[in-house]
């Protein structure tokens, strides 16, 4: 870890950077001791001002705090960082992982990777991707909830049916026609009903 100080109207003391390099040792267990850091500690009139930047990979982090004590403004500039850091460290985690190229991906084929080859010769092959499926598919018990919301208890007219799905606000809605004819109603997903007929 190098932390490089820069004090304005501000002489640094050996507590101060006891402090820094203390809250500095606990991103060490994050990052490593391969980041760089640059403290500048700023003394305007009453106003005590720690600005402390991290330089990461690709991203500094930065905190700044002002306070009536040096001491602390730079314990909260040490928190913000701290917080910053471990938002920073759960980002990078998270990212999804592309997966290796395979050898025949790299243009690179081994033996298997020619064997999956199909064509007359090495000039016309084509490489053939093949999926294996499990012998059983998981299956998991459906839920089921009886709904009468869904359903209209008189005869509608489609229009009715329509308008009644749209005020229950339904993606299925089933109903009887004048003439005493199941129908039912879908919404689709680009939200457009559709009218399903039972014979």
């Amino acid at each position: 870890m190098n932390v490089e100080y820069t004090g304005r109207q501000y002489e640094i003391t050996p507590a101060v950077r006891k402090q820094v390099e203390h809250g500095l040792g606990k991103l060490e267990k994050l990052f490593g001791s391969s980041f760089e850091s640059h403290v500048i500690l700023t003394l305007d009139k009453h106003r005590h001002i720690a600005e402390i930047t991290i330089n990461l990979r690709n991203k500094p982090i930065v905190g700044i705090a002002e306070a009536t004590e040096m001491s602390a403004a730079v314990g909260e500039a040490l928190d913000k960082i701290d917080r910053q850091a471990v938002k920073y460290k759960g980002r990078w985690r998270t990212k999804k992982r592309q997966p290796r190229k395979t050898e025949w991906q790299k243009g690179n084929p081994t033996e298997e990777a020619k064997q999956m080859a199909v064509g007359s010769n090495a000039a016309t092959a084509v490489p053939v991707v093949v999926h294996s499926f499990p012998a059983s598919a998981k299956m998991t018990e459906a839920h089921v909830v009886k709904s009468a919301d869904s359903v209209a208890l008189r005869p509608m007219t489609l229009e009715e049916a329509v308008k009644e799905a749209e005020f229950r606000d339904r993606d299925v809605f089933v109903f009887r026609d004048p003439e005493g004819k199941v129908k039912v109603l879908h919404r689709k997903k680009d939200g457009k009903m559709e009218l399903i007929e039972a014979p």
